[in-house]
């Protein structure tokens, strides 16, 4: 078959989806077939090239500096009358500001529809498959004249999704739908095709296909271990406001005040927070405390390695699970999970890992809670799982599982 993969890296250059779809992309070009890459990107950070696929960029710089000037829309921040100054200077930027804000057509949408039309009439694809969030490249899909079979994966929410408003939201949503062939959809979004729910009249195109984030660890990170002997407890990704915050876990170990631990955040998001926010914690812990803040992927990665527990902090959100986990359970390591709420999407898959412990922020720190962490922490720490049973544990959550379901969904198998 020939295919045609739509990735978009504009926003967030590092983001987990594009690079989970363009790994599974690659796999199929293994198979033998035909695959090409339109990579949306933010003409700053180059996507990788995938081995065996054929890529086309589309740099939407613009678009970017849009983004930038108006500080990505988040509330707090420089008053919008001095970003919107900002705007004015880049004139390209402004352009990119008025067709999304006050057209509602962002170049974003039309150059990538008419960049699909054109590979389509050169290539001839049996299907095209759009990779969100974000969702431009899935709407530009949508409106293509093409006639391939078109598949929308969506690995997040649209107009589900909390951590922003979309435009449109469900009606929005409809129209995507209906224009698609097929849906493949994560499993905490499953329920919004159920009878009665907002998308039931499509619940005959969607199938679940889930995050295809198990792979095995890099050989090559080597291990970042505490300069003091003591074992670590280590967070590895972002921090957000609200959605996924440090509070429980800082509170957490100063309740513990284990002599022996050293409780270690690898990762960016401080600055939304106050800057005293860890203090009293630092002030129980001392240098038991570690804070690097953004660190490059290898050096991340050593962390990760290095690490007696693995710490996830848990989402406000109960329709979407971080990627980073499977990463944790190809580690092979303890987890020790921090939920925010008790329909947290993630306890499923703790359900399934031995070597898990999940505390809720709503249990507090009393001694019983510590008790329980203290006990966890004493008997599991260190211990490793080969990767072959995370594997097992979690087959489909593998780039070859996914593959398989794409390449029946290209093919126009149920």
């Amino acid at each position: 078959m020939k295919l045609l993969f739509i990735l978009d890296t504009v926003e967030f250059p590092l983001a987990p989806t594009p690079a989970l779809a363009r790994r599974a992309a690659g796999l199929l070009a293994q198979r033998g077939h035909t695959v090409h890459l339109l990579e949306l990107w933010d003409g700053r950070t180059p996507p990788p090239a995938e081995p065996g696929c054929e890529s086309h960029l589309l740099a939407f710089g613009d678009e970017r500096r849009m983004n930038e000037a108006l500080e990505f829309g988040r509330a707090g921040g420089t008053p919008v009358p001095l970003r919107l100054a900002r705007l004015a200077a880049k004139p390209d930027a402004a352009l990119a500001a008025v067709r999304q804000i006050a057209l509602k057509r962002p170049r974003r949408l039309v150059a990538a529809r008419s960049a699909i039309e054109r590979l389509d009439a050169a290539e001839g694809f049996d299907a095209a498959v759009a990779v969100a969030a974000p969702y431009a490249g899935s709407f530009a899909l949508a409106e293509a004249a093409v006639a391939c079979t078109k598949i929308d994966w969506q690995m997040d929410p649209y107009a589900a999704n909390a951590s922003y408003s979309a435009p449109g939201a469900w009606d929005r949503e409809r129209q995507l739908a209906d224009a698609m062939d097929k849906l493949l959809v994560a499993p905490a979004m499953a329920r919004y095709y159920a009878p009665g729910a907002p998308l039931s009249d499509f619940a005959g195109r969607m199938q679940v296909l889930d995050f295809p984030s198990l792979v095995p660890p890099a050989p090559a990170a080597a291990a970042v271990k505490s300069e003091a002997g003591r074992r670590r407890c280590v967070f590895v990704g972002s921090l957000y406001p609200a959605l996924r915050t440090p509070h429980y876990a800082l509170d957490l170990f100063r309740a513990l005040n284990g002599p022996g631990w050293e409780l270690v955040f690898v990762g960016g998001g401080w600055d939304n927070y106050p800057a005293d926010l860890p203090e009293a914690c630092r002030a129980v812990l001392g240098e038991r405390l570690v804070i690097t803040g953004p660190l490059p992927r290898e050096k991340a990665e050593g962390y990760l390695a290095g690490a007696d527990v693995l710490l996830s902090l848990g989402n406000d959100l109960d329709n979407q699970v971080p990627s980073k986990l499977f990463e944790y359970f190809a580690a092979g390591k303890p987890v020790l999970h921090l939920a925010k709420r008790a329909d947290d999407p993630c306890l499923s898959y703790f359900d399934r890992w031995p070597l898990a412990l999940c505390l809720f922020e709503s249990e507090g720190t009393g001694a019983d809670v510590t008790a329980r962490l203290g006990r966890f922490l004493a008997d599991e720490g260190g211990r490793t799982l080969p990767f072959a049973e995370a594997e097992r544990l979690f087959a489909e959550n593998t780039p070859a599982h996914a593959a398989g379901v794409l390449e029946a969904a290209c093919a126009g198998a149920q």
